[in-house]
């Protein structure tokens, strides 16, 4: 594995994946293949266009890594595109049918009267039919999508994708192609094999940020620490599911669910996970739901200082609430984590994504600005470059009321400002953050005037 995105830039500031989606975009591939849809006027114009938003957004809030927003998900139920994608295009896979509550994980049971309920109970899987593998009529074609993505900003694109492993809690099988006694092992397997195959595409691409989504080996370390022969075998899983990719700077995505923004375990621990994630996975970066845990268990990273080569991207904004969080908070926050991790392997991120019926488009924005500005508090206390932040520009604040006028008779002539591209950001925010009592005094006098 290599270090790309992230190798000189301590404290690099990205989100999960998942973005809102803008109101207007509201066509979905509902299964067909990307390159069919693509055909389609309406739907090229909306996915191209929503692209081009997702990341002018993300750069304007002054990340460092940027992500397609999961755009080419479809906009369903509590996000079950998430899981479905792949599912939807894969051989061996047929139908959409409820799936009976006597094969549903028990981590995933719910009682009526509640919302998770309504969720798990209401999304609808394909039935295993036959082996799993990939369609070569209907491709995941993450290549293309990362290309159109990567062909609207200068910024790294990080791009996402479930993991095998979880979607298998959602498969029932009906085939002699998987045996029931094996728990789902060589479904999963197949499963891997397929991703992996999508995943070597893309990086031939030019992908150089991976991030596998969701592999469940920290849900089983918390509630079945003793089952340490299907823990290895998962972490067999994950690494085939990451071979070849040797080229790519490759994050582990974990958290604690996301449908709507809903707590889906009320128990959460990574102490019996670490050790598979930072000794045998084969990844650069392991991502950690943090903020909305209260920073729960972030003492346990210091075990492996100077054992470790590999990064932590821990979360300093929750997608479960809509309070947007202030660059103060998360600058607290990372300055509890830089006790236990060297800033040089500390990386900055939102606990899950945004998307999948989660905060709207302006509370994502800010708290994803306030991860940027956050983690520049911490760039100069410590002496290190700065990222640009654009919203927190004041040269560039959508609606200020203009102050400096000359005033000549009935004729208000405006002073010209410095341009925002002639003036280093520093120079203009220390001279103009904040307009004179006389330059406000003098712009009420023209108005009373021209009354």
């Amino acid at each position: 594995m290599a270090f790309t995105a992230t190798k000189d830039l301590p404290l690099a500031a990205t989100t999960t994946g998942s973005w809102p989606r803008p109101a207007w975009y509201t066509d979905s591939l509902w299964g067909r293949p990307l390159d069919a849809a693509m055909l389609d006027p309406n739907y090229r114009e909306q996915f191209s266009d929503a692209l081009a938003i997702v990341v002018s957004e993300q750069e304007r809030a002054g990340l460092d890594i940027v992500t397609c927003g999961d755009f080419f998900l479809d906009a369903d139920l509590a996000g079950r595109s998430w899981h479905h994608y792949p599912l939807q295009r894969w051989l061996g896979l047929a139908h959409d049918e409820l799936q009976p509550e006597t094969t549903r994980s028990d981590l995933l049971k719910y009682p009526a009267g509640t919302l998770l309920n309504e969720i798990y109970t209401s999304w609808r899987w394909p039935i295993v039919v036959g082996k799993i593998e990939h369609n070569p009529r209907n491709p995941l074609e993450y290549a293309k999508i990362f290309r159109m993505t990567q062909a609207r900003t200068r910024k790294p694109v990080k791009f996402g994708t479930v993991s095998a492993q979880v979607m298998a809690l959602f498969l029932d099988t009906h085939t002699s192609e998987y045996r029931l006694e094996d728990d789902k092992r060589q479904m999963i397997w197949d499963m891997a094999t397929a991703i992996n195959r999508e995943l070597r595409e893309l990086v031939a691409s030019g992908c150089t940020v991976i991030q596998i989504e969701e592999p469940t080996i920290h849900f089983m370390a918390c509630y079945h620490p003793e089952a340490t022969d299907t823990l290895n075998f998962l972490t067999d899983a994950l690494n085939h599911e990451l071979d070849g990719l040797e080229s790519a700077e490759i994050w582990i995505h974990t958290c604690w669910g996301n449908p709507m923004m809903q707590r889906v375990f009320n128990k959460t621990s990574y102490a019996k996970a670490l050790e598979y994630y930072l000794e045998r996975v084969n990844c650069d970066v392991l991502t950690l739901e943090m903020k909305d845990r209260g920073m729960a268990e972030i003492e346990l990273l210091g075990n492996w200082r100077g054992r470790t080569r590999k990064k932590f991207a821990i979360g300093v904004v929750s997608h479960r609430t809509l309070n947007a969080e202030t660059p103060d908070e998360v600058a607290a926050d990372i300055r509890k984590a830089l006790q236990y991790i060297d800033i040089q392997n500390l990386l900055i991120t939102s606990d899950c994504g945004f998307g999948r019926q989660g905060a709207n488009r302006m509370v994502a924005f800010y708290k994803s600005a306030a991860a940027a500005q956050g983690a520049n508090i911490i760039r100069r206390e410590h002496g290190l470059p700065e990222t640009y932040v654009p919203c927190a520009d004041p040269r560039l604040v959508q609606d200020k009321v203009p102050t400096e006028f000359e005033h000549s008779g009935a004729t208000a002539t405006a002073v010209k400002r410095p341009s925002v591209l002639d003036t280093p950001y520093t120079t203009f925010a220390d001279s103009h953050a904040r307009s004179s009592p006389s330059d406000v005094a003098r712009f009420s006098h023209i108005f009373r005037d021209r009354r």
